[in-house]
């Protein structure tokens, strides 16, 4: 959901960029990086610290 918000408000950026006389490729790298910051939070989010979710009470690695 927030990757398809995202993508909604780069594409309102860019034609509204574009509306005001800056040059649409410009404009369009503009709403491509939004997209990629989006995709990497999306990605390595999950793995940034104090997101992880110790269920079975350990912290950190015990050898078996």
């Amino acid at each position: 959901m927030g990757l398809l918000l995202t993508t909604i408000a780069g594409l309102v950026v860019w034609i509204v960029l574009w509306a005001v006389d800056v040059k649409s490729f410009d404009a369009f790298m503009i709403t491509v990086g939004m997209i990629v910051v989006a995709v990497t939070f999306r990605v390595f989010g999950p793995a940034a610290p104090g997101q992880r979710n110790d269920e079975d009470g350990e912290h950190g690695w015990s050898p078996r």
